[in-house]
């Protein structure tokens, strides 16, 4: 319990499934906590897994479960198709069973990230670091107009060239790239309609191949820096880390780095479990396999003699109002620094 882990994180890069076509796998994100631009105080954020195109939706507030199912249909379902696989974090509006419903009516599988591992979504994540610099950059000094740099935003990351595909998101999805000026050339004659299917084809089919090229660039360089998953049984006994975990004790350098132990319910996927916590602890069960360390019993005189050995109590969890029942998913685009003098339908995923 109170022995700093001293190797490498635990399990390989699973990587999720690689989509075969724009916008049928998305991730979907929010950006809190904006300063008030034109009465807008979030961003809804939609990226398109394939092509790396995003949606940037600017919202009044955080939305209900309802809401963002309608946003979803009314800025993305109805151009682009229903897609098959939508991943999110455990936020209130991802956990919630009007969610789940709406888009089990439709055939969209759920795919919820485990706890405290925000990687299992980690393009979402990375293309807001994107955005939030593009809008620091811009709005700095008037940060209460970044709803009008928000639609130059999308615009401009839809504009670049990813190296993962070798193609900008317009290329990927449009087959062409629009010019960020107007079009001095003359237009030519209407191509044919087949001849426009077979150049959507092969750019898709070409942004599929650096796609896995790129994956399994990924998985080569993250790899190197994990050891082996450990292959743990329903019923096995683990330690929890206590990382991303606040506990009810004084001083958290004088606190034990682990917590347990804990049965495991069920495997999820080859790196996420599922584990019988206590009732009081309010966070969920689900977890990365790099928080897990196998439990092995401890021998001592009294379990020598046939009697049981009393466990340690648990650590009580810090009460946080019920926020630790899901991850910290919010985004805050912070403002700069001043110098001055001296994070199947309805699995969890697990990346």
């Amino acid at each position: 319990m109170s022995k700093d882990p001293r190797h490498l994180p635990a399990g390989k890069l699973f990587l999720l499934p690689i989509p075969s076509r724009p916008w049928s796998h998305l991730g979907v994100d929010f950006v809190t906590d904006l300063p008030t631009s034109r009465d807008h105080t979030c961003i809804f954020v939609v990226v398109d897994r394939f092509s790396k195109s995003c949606r940037l939706l600017p919202l009044k507030g955080p939305p209900t479960a309802l809401e963002t199912a309608e946003l979803l249909f009314n800025h993305v379902f109805r151009y682009f198709g229903i897609p098959k696989d939508i991943v999110s974090d455990r936020g209130p509006q991802f956990v919630s069973r009007v969610w789940r419903a709406f888009l089990t009516r439709l055939g969209v599988a759920v795919s919820l990230s485990s706890g405290y591992h925000l990687q299992t979504n980690g393009q979402t994540e990375r293309k807001i670091q994107e955005i939030s610099r593009y809008l620091r950059t811009f709005c700095h000094s008037h940060q209460n107009s970044w709803s009008q740099y928000l639609g130059w935003a999308e615009y401009a990351q839809n504009s670049l060239r990813q190296p993962s595909t070798g193609l900008t998101p317009f290329q990927c999805i449009l087959g062409y790239q629009p010019l960020l000026f107007p079009w001095s050339a003359e237009p030519s004659d209407v191509p044919a309609v087949d001849h426009w299917f077979r150049e959507s084809e092969r750019v898709w089919d070409s942004a599929h191949h650096q796609l896995q090229r790129a994956l399994h660039r990924c998985r080569r360089t993250a790899d190197l820096r994990r050891s082996d998953t450990p292959a743990f049984q329903p019923g096995q006994k683990v330690w929890l880390s206590t990382r991303d975990i606040r506990l009810r004790l004084p001083c958290r350098k004088l606190s034990p780095r682990f917590i347990g132990p804990f049965s495991i319910l069920k495997q999820i996927n080859p790196v996420t479990y599922k584990l019988q916590l206590p009732p009081g602890y309010r966070i969920h069960p689900t977890f990365h396999v790099s928080l897990l360390k196998p439990h092995y019993p401890s021998v001592s005189p009294s379990t020598e003699r046939g009697d049981r050995a009393a466990e340690p109590p648990l650590p009580l969890l810090l009460d946080v109002g019920g926020e630790g029942a899901r991850l910290p998913t919010r985004h805050t685009l912070a403002p700069p620094k001043k110098s001055g003098p001296a994070m199947g339908p309805g699995e969890e995923l697990g990346t």
